[in-house]
């Protein structure tokens, strides 16, 4: 009798024990907000600290985990391979986003990552939708998970963007207008909705251009020693106004305007089904000028992107309650794109021309093989051969691979040249595997090219400079909210751990090609 007492207090109290852990796990999140920073690096962050209020940076690293050394899993990294690689989990190599925009073999144009004429534009002649997205994202399987009772919205500078955030299965991307400041939309998304429609024909971004100005925004002696003297100030004028609007920190502030309009507009986080927006940031140089030259505007951008993060979290409270909401912050990585002269202080480098290493490449070629065109054309840094004509000459794709990357190999600044069939046959170190990452069967070159660090790269046609620089940047990624823990966490960690992360806290599947497990340390 005393055993069968014994045993039923010690299943009463497995029983409750038990009830009361299941009662600790947190419920999945009404609202996913996802916040992406173009060009926002670590080291800025902290290095301007004392410019930010208590509700912005300083709230996400005090109630946030903070993941401090964040980095991409592959080479040549961009605002849209960034961005695909967040929402994807995983690589180019898989998702197919390379970069904004490839070579198109057929038509031997370059072609944007967004483009599809099967898809009109609403307020842009842009044809739009995700086609070239080669496997599923978060916000995908998270539609897919509800059977399309949640709602996926994405607001972004840029339409790539947008686009790589929504998904294939979103309810709509909105990105600015270039050319008019409206904001665009795709009809892959379904109609315009008329909320949009109200935005642009009334206190719209065109309506307020003129009146825009970019100032500091705290008092002069708020900043850290300006290297030069006085304030700056910059209007939005001329041909080219909106396209100067989105490359300054006051981009941000329409990101949030229209942020506000969609939160007004839609149900969004109202009710138990998980809902996802995605928002997109801008934290670059102003003009592409060097960190000295704008080191004062530079402190201004993180001041001005603390107080957006601020208004955005408080908007997001108001509307939805930072009780049901989950914040996940990170960045696009950071690209020096000052093309800096090193040679200046005596540190070896030089000039690399790509379209003339291509004009040397297919004389090479026709003294070996005779005559005719074999290099079809290049874009970036890869080399795309004519493979029609090697199939009309009988030659092995494999025998031209390597004899023209080891021609390549012999031109000055060249630190390697890797090619398509290599890549296929799999990796062999980390460096390669990162080039390895970067590549796509179905966009990439048949000849990929690295030139050494603090070599310029030159476009005679173009007339594009850009500077090759290698060094590390590291970046953060910051959870809020949804049971996570706060802390910093110092152990490096790649992007491709976001999806899978967010998809454990939303209590979905990963993304369809995500290889990488959740973050460690999360609930710590």
């Amino acid at each position: 009798m005393k055993e069968k007492i014994l045993s039923s207090l010690l299943t009463v109290l497995a029983f409750s024990a038990l009830q009361a852990q299941n009662t600790a796990v947190p419920v999945a999140p009404r609202l996913v907000v996802g916040i992406t920073i173009d060009q926002l690096r670590s080291d800025y962050l902290e290095a301007f600290i004392s410019l930010y209020g208590d509700r912005g940076f300083k709230r996400l690293w005090k109630e946030g985990k903070v993941y401090s050394q964040v980095s991409y899993s592959f080479k040549q990294v961009d605002r849209a391979s960034a961005q695909a690689a967040i929402y994807t989990g995983t690589v180019p190599f898989k998702n197919g986003i390379v970069a904004t925009q490839w070579l198109d073999r057929e038509t031997l144009r370059p072609v944007d990552c967004a483009d599809d004429r099967d898809f009109i534009g609403y307020y842009t002649e842009e044809c739009t939708s995700p086609k070239n997205l080669l496997v599923s994202t978060l916000t995908d399987e998270l539609e897919i998970a509800t059977r399309g009772a949640s709602m996926v919205y994405a607001i972004a500078p840029h339409r790539e963007m947008a686009v790589m955030s929504a998904g294939h299965a979103g309810d709509g991307a909105y990105w600015l207008n270039s050319e008019t400041g409206e904001w665009a939309a795709s009809s892959y998304y379904g109609d315009c909705p008329r909320w949009l429609e109200r935005y642009n024909e009334g206190d719209g971004v065109p309506t307020r251009i003129n009146a825009l100005q970019w100032e500091p925004l705290l008092p002069m002696s708020s900043y850290d020693n300006p290297i030069r003297e006085g304030a700056f100030n910059y209007g939005f004028v001329g041909n080219y106004r909106f396209r100067k609007l989105k490359a300054s920190p006051c981009m941000n502030d329409e990101v949030n305007r229209m942020a506000a309009a969609l939160l007004d507009a839609t149900s969004l986080g109202e009710d138990e089904v998980t809902d996802f927006l995605s928002v997109t940031y801008n934290a670059g140089s102003y003009q592409s000028e060097s960190w000295h030259e704008s080191y004062l505007e530079m402190q201004d951008t993180y001041a001005r992107l603390d107080r957006d993060v601020a208004s955005l979290i408080d908007l997001i409270d108001k509307k939805v309650g930072l009780e049901h909401t989950l914040f996940v912050v990170t960045s696009t990585g950071y690209a020096d794109c000052v093309p800096l002269d090193y040679t200046l202080y005596r540190v070896p480098a030089g000039e690399f021309y790509i379209n003339r290493a291509t004009a040397l490449l297919n004389m090479y070629l026709m003294a070996l093989y005779g005559e005719g065109q074999y290099v079809e054309g290049y874009h970036g840094l890869q080399i795309y051969l004519n493979r029609s004509l090697l199939e009309q000459k009988q030659l092995r794709l494999k025998d031209v691979l390597e004899r023209s990357a080891e021609f390549l190999a012999e031109l000055s600044g060249v630190q390697k040249v890797y090619t398509a069939h290599d890549f296929l046959l799999g990796g062999m170190s980390a460096e390669y595997e990162l080039m390895r990452n970067s590549y796509n069967v179905h966009r990439s070159g048949d000849l990929l090219i690295e030139v050494n660090a603090g070599w310029k790269l030159m476009n005679t046609e173009t007339r594009d400079v850009k500077l090759v620089y290698d060094g590390h940047v590291a970046f953060p990624l910051v959870f809020m909210g949804a049971g996570v823990s706060a802390g910093v966490v110092d152990t490096p960690v790649t992007t491709d751990h976001i999806a899978p992360t967010l998809a454990l806290l939303m209590r979905i599947r990963a993304p369809s090609g995500s290889h990488a497990p959740p973050v460690p340390q999360l609930r710590r």
